[in-house]
């Protein structure tokens, strides 16, 4: 069964779908990298505040000073026209992946999870051989054209998608996302939308949302893949990933899953479509090394298991985001909450209540206030900063957050001094308040 497995996903095929998924993953990445320029995301999230919040370890990962970020978003959106193009591809995707997975890992205050899908997708297109057609690298001599790929290069994409979809239909089986709850807190603020504002208010549509969420994130991978079904999934994908663009505004994300939908053609159909010069190739049956076997079966196992940890950790995930990322918990829960720090120094006891306008952005608070992994690291900031002046401080946090429109509720223990209490990557902060219900 191996043996044949082996030689399904070896065996070389038309490389137009990975030729042409090349074009479309440079041309959205350099997007993402231009785009974060004119519309001023860089600004808000790296250079108008003091720090970022980067992944817990890496606080020394800061924006480079001035407008470093934005020359830097420069070189990283021309490796991306240079991947489309396919001139220096390796050289490309190595320097569009480095920096782009710098980015993600700089800053988690507007966390997306098209963020770390780009990261994964980046690492498949610097290894794939998706330069060796229709690409300046093969025009001018700079690589060995050639017009087949390994099965397997087609294959990996499916099951990275299948992956992210499926687990994003289960997290959805959640009462609160059945009920619409996130939606209908969502949606109140598109009401002046134009033509479909007054139409997002709607019960029923907040429901048909909801509940077609859960079975289009289930089904479409399979209805792609099944030829019968595949145009009216390639139809419904379009419609599905068209409507979060437009009312979610969530970026390339519903663009870039369009464009995988490629991976689910036939060679042949995507070949006669856009490559109509592109001469017709014939399988030829291959095995891959067993090393590339290994390798990827232990990837696709870490990606099975990282979007399950959270159930080994006590509390919601919701509410605790220990474990929420790098689980494809896409759009779940909506959080709003207010927070109090205080510092208190040990010599002397006075306690004075932070003025937070004055450490972070009003971006920066928004999602302080309701992820605790963010107020952990805001007291460490603060111990270090006062330590610098020769103080020794305990940092205490009253905040209180309401999920998806329940009531407010503690988030952190107000007693507990955030100084003095680890970061747990894999199991439960004590410090982290929980609840049976948030009613």
């Amino acid at each position: 069964m191996l043996t044949s497995a082996r030689t399904f996903f070896g065996t070389e095929v038309d490389n137009s779908p990975l030729v042409l998924f090349r074009m479309v993953f440079g041309f959205l990445a350099a997007a993402e990298s231009f785009g974060a320029i004119f519309t001023g995301w860089i600004d808000k999230t790296f250079i108008a505040p003091d720090f970022t919040f980067t992944m817990i370890g890496l606080e020394w990962l800061q924006p480079l000073d001035g407008n470093g970020m934005i020359y830097y978003f420069i070189v990283m959106g021309t490796a991306a026209l240079c991947i489309m193009l396919g001139l220096f591809y390796r050289t490309a995707t190595f320097l569009f992946f480095s920096m782009w997975t710098v980015v993600y890992l700089m800053q988690k205050t507007h966390y997306n999870n098209h963020y770390y899908l780009l990261v994964l997708l980046s690492v498949a297109m610097m290894l794939l051989p998706a330069h060796k057609s229709r690409s300046l690298d093969a025009k001018w001599g700079l690589t060995i054209p050639k017009e087949t790929c390994a099965r397997a290069c087609h294959w990996f994409f499916i099951l990275q998608i299948l992956i992210v979809y499926v687990y994003a239909s289960i997290h959805k089986m959640h009462w609160d996302w059945l009920q619409a709850r996130p939606l209908d807190i969502w949606f109140s603020y598109k009401a002046n939308y134009w033509l479909i504002g007054p139409l997002l208010q709607e019960k029923w549509v907040q429901y048909s949302v909801a509940w077609g969420g859960v079975v289009y994130d289930g089904m479409i991978v399979f209805l792609l893949l099944y030829p019968k079904t595949r145009k009216l999934g390639f139809g419904l994908s379009i419609f599905f990933n068209l409507f979060n663009s437009i009312v979610f505004q969530i970026g390339i994300f519903p663009y870039l899953m369009i464009g995988l939908t490629v991976f689910f053609f036939p060679p042949d159909v995507v070949r006669n479509i856009f490559f109509k010069n592109k001469p017709k190739v014939y399988p030829i049956r291959k095995k891959p090394s067993l090393a590339w076997t290994y390798v990827l079966s232990i990837y696709f196992l870490i990606q099975v298991i990282l979007p399950l940890r959270h159930h080994f950790i006590e509390g919601d995930v919701s509410w605790t985001e220990e474990g929420h990322r790098l689980s494809w918990r896409m759009m779940l829960r909506a959080k709003s909450g207010y927070m109090k720090v205080y510092v208190e120094d040990k010599n002397t006891g006075d306690r004075e209540k932070l003025n937070l306008a004055k450490y972070v952005s009003r971006d920066q608070l928004s999602s302080l206030s309701v992820q605790p992994d963010m107020i952990w690291q805001l007291a460490q900031r603060l111990k270090n900063e006062y330590e610098a002046k020769g103080k020794d401080v305990a940092v205490y946090t009253d905040a209180k957050v309401s999920l998806n429109g329940h009531p407010r509720k503690p988030l952190i223990d107000k007693e507990v001094d955030l100084t003095t209490v680890p970061w747990d990557t894999f199991k439960h902060s004590d410090w982290i308040l929980t609840y049976d219900t948030y009613d």
